[in-house]
């Protein structure tokens, strides 16, 4: 059975619309980018259209079957990326849906440090500075924080920024073997924290701290995704429609080549004009970077706003290992495990003489999720060794490199280049995580490095800074060659960091729709 929980939006859905549709502000994507921003002008008086690829996923009971969406890939929908370091083809974590990839992502929405902002040494090379500091977008990670249902504990993290305001909602509580590693990550010195998770789990709230949370999509609307938090609140002002099932081809400009006056869409097999005063991409970093170059124009010979020729440069998405500690004496009894963090080695330190990264819980892995990273296991083998594992996520910071970059090869399939950087300093973050948890009763360790495929924290590809030929878009998230584009996702990221992009993905685009110079 498919349940329509947004029956009573359906009249600020454009599901099939006329040839043409003006409004004043076209917001190219739903995901947390785009949501963010339409959840911030849905009250400004201006007309909003956000465009979106794909439709509302459905709500259905394979939201939460590991054999539908991890053995069938039942909701994914990206056309296939090209690797070109590999030679081959494959499928992204990268998701077509109102909400875009937050469906299906892990709700892990930490604020980047003070001195990620700055310019920060790493073992591979420098970490540039933002033109904007975290004073400029603190009150924005609030507001997002309120927005998203953020739960977490003030003060617990050894590295969290300055705050004007506490979080919305206290931490999710460790248990089974996450509490037990809790318990001994601090004996041995360490200060584990209530990772920042955006669940509805408060009074009156539905999420019930299921295992199908991170990577699964939320039957009940309980994880603070952007189609929730953002988009259907957006539509129900009035003032917000939403075109589903829209691709944009490309982008055409005026002849002067300064301002966008419009985007050519295909819906649903038909060729849709949408005209508007005022243009924001929020594709997502690579689908961003695409459209740019896809809309090359006599004009702009090297694509939209590409006179740089930065677009498509820059590419980042982390470092990552998937770490599973396994006590063989005792079944791990976790449900929702994705309540910790670790980021003793977040920054320098006194053994660490370069940043190390992150530590955070992932969602309670089964068989079927372990089966990807060891194809050769049995099944069998891994549904029973799954209940025994405690599952961990590992990030460190990518660098930029102008030859990290996405192209759009001549039969519009979209192609990654990307040169991994900090591989050094990331296997000495895992090899301190394995002392840890082998001191804490879990001696057998397995762990799986995530390759390009890993896209779920894509950023850079068209980032922001002052000088026109070295960035993309201003401070302001402006185009610098065009008078009426804006970019409000992750591709504006001057650096990656070493956490989860969404939230400060949320922040920007907050602080753009305060701005005024949407609706000016």
């Amino acid at each position: 059975m498919t349940l329509d929980p947004v029956a009573d939006l359906r009249p600020q859905v454009i599901s099939r619309s006329a040839d043409r549709i003006d409004c004043d502000i076209a917001i190219i994507g739903s995901g947390m980018g785009g949501g963010s921003l339409a959840y911030a002008l849905r009250d400004s008086g201006a007309d909003v259209v956000i465009i979106e690829q794909g439709d509302f996923l459905p709500a259905e009971r394979e939201n939460w079957s590991v054999q539908a969406v991890h053995t069938d890939g039942r909701y994914k929908n990206s056309a296939a990326w090209h690797d070109e370091v590999a030679g081959r083809d494959f499928v992204p974590g990268n998701y077509h849906y109102v909400g875009g990839s937050t469906k299906l992502y892990g709700a892990t929405l930490p604020r980047f440090r003070e001195w990620d902002f700055g310019a920060v040494e790493h073992i591979d090379g420098l970490s540039p500075a933002w033109p904007i500091t975290y004073h400029d977008l603190e009150r924005f990670y609030g507001e997002a924080e309120r927005m998203f249902w953020v739960h977490s504990n003030k003060g617990e993290d050894p590295t969290d920024p300055w705050r004007s305001t506490d979080y919305p909602f206290p931490g999710i509580p460790h248990e089974g073997a996450m509490a037990r590693l809790v318990d001994s990550a601090r004996a041995q010195g360490l200060r584990p924290f209530a990772a920042p998770q955006s669940i509805n789990w408060q009074p009156g709230g539905g999420c019930v701290l299921c295992e199908t949370c991170d990577s699964f999509a939320c039957m009940v609307d309980a994880k603070g995704d952007a189609d929730v938090a953002a988009v259907r609140p957006a539509l129900r002002s009035g003032h917000v429609r939403l075109m589903t099932n829209a691709r944009v081809d490309r982008l055409h400009t005026d002849n002067t080549g300064r301002r966008v006056t419009e985007a050519s869409i295909e819906q649903s097999g038909r060729q849709v004009s949408v005209r508007a005063q005022r243009f924001v991409l929020a594709c997502g970093a690579v689908n961003t970077a695409a459209l740019l170059l896809r809309s090359a124009s006599d004009k702009h010979p090297t694509g939209l706003a590409n006179s740089s020729d930065q677009v498509g440069r820059n590419y980042m998405a982390h470092v990552t290992t998937f770490f599973l500690a396994i006590d063989p004496r005792q079944k791990n009894q976790a449900v929702y495990q994705k309540t910790i963090g670790i980021n003793d080695w977040y920054g320098t330190g006194p053994d660490n003489r370069y940043p190390l990264g992150n530590v955070q819980g992932l969602g309670k892995l089964r068989g079927p999720q372990a089966k990807r990273g060891k194809p050769w296991i049995p099944m069998t083998i891994l549904d029973e060794a799954t209940k025994y594992t405690l599952d961990l996520f590992i990030q460190s910071e990518d660098l930029p490199l102008p030859e990290s970059r996405v192209i759009v090869k001549p039969n519009d399939q979209i192609s990654l280049t990307r040169v991994a950087t900090n591989m050094r300093t990331h296997e000495e973050l895992v090899k301190k995580m394995k002392r840890v948890v082998r001191r804490a009763g879990f001696p057998v360790v397995l762990t799986q490095n995530l390759g390009v495929e890993a896209t779920s924290h894509q950023c850079g590809t068209a980032t922001m800074g002052s000088d026109p030929h070295a960035s993309v878009v201003d401070a302001d998230l402006k185009a610098h060659d065009l008078d009426n584009l804006w970019i409000a996702d992750s591709s504006t990221f001057v650096s990656s960091a070493a956490v989860n992009p969404a939230l400060t993905v949320a922040a920007l685009s907050l602080r753009l729709g305060a701005s005024g110079q949407l609706t000016a």
